[in-house]
């Protein structure tokens, strides 16, 4: 299937689109990759899904990505005796980790690593940020907090730490469980939430040992503050500007958006937008103006990708949801003004081989006006390479790793194909033409450049461009 646009399409899978018919739907409509979150997905929904999402790749008889969002520690509330309590600001009440429910006065709090790692001053947002405590004493396994803003506390309500580094890892028994149910799977990516440090990426790495590519949620101000370690880390990087738009000021995470993307771009990591772009369509057929500018954003920001997420996994609309956010990038990138844009973004060569060599590509297909950018790449690295430099010509990633096209379906503007393994440079020129040819990107007479690495099969090596002529039935005419 051939997309006009480049940035890719994240979408969540929920009871509102976890069908094998509504997924190819999707897909058809604009998904190039599907979120499984296992916040509320167990070990026997994940591989269901997965099923399903691979059953719809063979009908289409394209790459289709599948990321599974692992939950992270969540740190809740304990209960209350009569289930909620009212608040006011001034009202001191005490967290511990005494089980009895609570009342007014005091609360458990039943994470011992929070009560160990608050201070003075440190600030407590319940309930999405709808009541904020500020601590004003400690001890050992407790802390009073004063009460700044908010009208009420009840059972079980989310707790965020904007000031609080804890010391305990990223993963939980439940993470650890649900990696090894994401290993045994075709799945391609997996998220980690909650990252503070580039350390929190180490167990996961570790477990996944290379299986799957590790994206990291940044969404606690601890992340943003060690933002470029966490990108030197992680296989790619997300917005997740929900719980970052909790922890932090509201007025900066959108150059906090930003900063990542542009981050992200120069480090040739995937970087992808998420949380509430089309909110709205949740209960409506249609998006408000605002979000239609906040996707647009997005597109001339030069993301890899954009995420819906309870839009197409509980909505009312996800199909709608779907076409919208793949019209409105269409659309953008149509616009006259979104290549110069992004162009004048573009980030300087690294000082190697590879990333000259892509940087070239890119340059003589333009000043050629070449059809296509052609790319050979097993472990996925050229492909990125390519996509790093955001050339206005596509580009097609040719991959005998089925799971390396797969990855590469949240890369920005590569059109990704499963294709056997060159046998010389003739072979590779030939293969490239005829896959050009064949997915609609050049006509007979056109011409391509195509980047691979010699000698063939090794991984990382970029270092040989070729201009092809494309002839009749896609053959290579020298």
């Amino acid at each position: 299937m051939i997309r006009s646009r480049r940035i890719k399409i994240l979408a969540t899978l929920g009871p509102a689109s976890n069908t094998e018919e509504m997924i190819k739907k999707l897909c058809l409509a604009g998904a190039d990759a599907f979120r499984i979150n296992m916040s509320h997905s167990s070990h026997e929904m994940l591989s269901d899904l997965v099923r399903r999402i691979r059953n719809v790749e063979k009908e289409v008889g394209f790459p289709i990505g599948i990321l599974a969002d692992i939950q992270g520690p969540k740190h809740r509330l304990g209960t209350f005796a009569n289930g909620e309590v009212a608040v006011q600001p001034g009202h001191v009440i005490t967290l511990d980790s005494d089980p009895t429910p609570g009342d007014a006065y005091r609360v458990q709090l039943p994470h011992p690593e929070i009560l160990e790692a608050m201070e003075i001053g440190h600030r407590l947002l319940v309930n999405d940020g709808k009541v904020k405590l500020k601590v004003i004493e400690t001890g050992d396994g407790w802390a009073k907090a004063e009460v700044v803003n908010g009208t009420w506390l009840a059972d079980r309500k989310g707790v965020n730490l904007p000031d609080s580094e804890l010391m305990s890892g990223a993963l939980t028994e439940k993470d650890r469980a649900d990696l090894q149910a994401v290993l045994k799977e075709e799945v391609d990516w997996v998220a980690l939430s909650f990252i503070q440090r580039p350390e929190d990426l180490a167990e996961a790495r570790k477990i996944c040992k290379g299986k799957v590519g590790l994206l990291a949620k940044i969404e606690k101000p601890q992340a943003v503050q060690r933002l470029d370690e966490i990108i030197e880390m992680a296989d790619a990087i997300m917005v997740a500007r929900g719980d970052l738009g909790v922890e932090m000021p509201l007025e900066v995470v959108p150059s906090i958006q930003k900063k990542m993307i542009r981050k992200c771009r120069r480090a040739g990591r995937p970087v992808i937008v998420a949380t509430q772009m089309l909110e709205s369509m949740i209960d409506n057929p249609v998006p408000t103006r605002a979000e239609v500018s906040d996707v647009a954003n997005a597109v001339y920001e030069g993301a890899d990708a954009i995420m819906l997420s309870a839009e197409s996994a509980a909505g009312s609309y996800p199909l709608e949801a779907v076409q919208t956010m793949n019209s409105v990038a269409e659309a953008m990138e149509a616009d006259k003004g979104y290549l110069d844009t992004i162009a004048s973004q573009r980030p300087e060569a690294e000082p190697t081989g590879a990333d000259a060599i892509s940087f070239a590509a890119a340059q003589i297909a333009e000043t050629l006006d070449l059809a296509a950018i052609v790319c050979f790449t097993a472990s996925g690295s050229t492909g990125l390479r390519a996509a790093r430099v955001r050339p206005s010509k596509p580009i097609l990633a040719l991959s005998p790793v089925t799971e390396t096209a797969r990855r590469l379906a949240l890369c920005w503007g590569t059109r990704c194909v499963i294709a056997p393994d060159a046998k010389d440079l003739d072979d590779m020129v030939d293969k490239a033409c005829e896959f050009a040819f064949n997915e609609g990107l050049v006509e007979a007479g056109g011409r391509i450049i195509i980047s691979a690495g010699v000698p063939l099969q090794t991984p990382g090596s970029t270092n040989m461009l070729r201009i092809a002529y494309v002839g009749k039935d896609g053959k290579n005419t020298g």
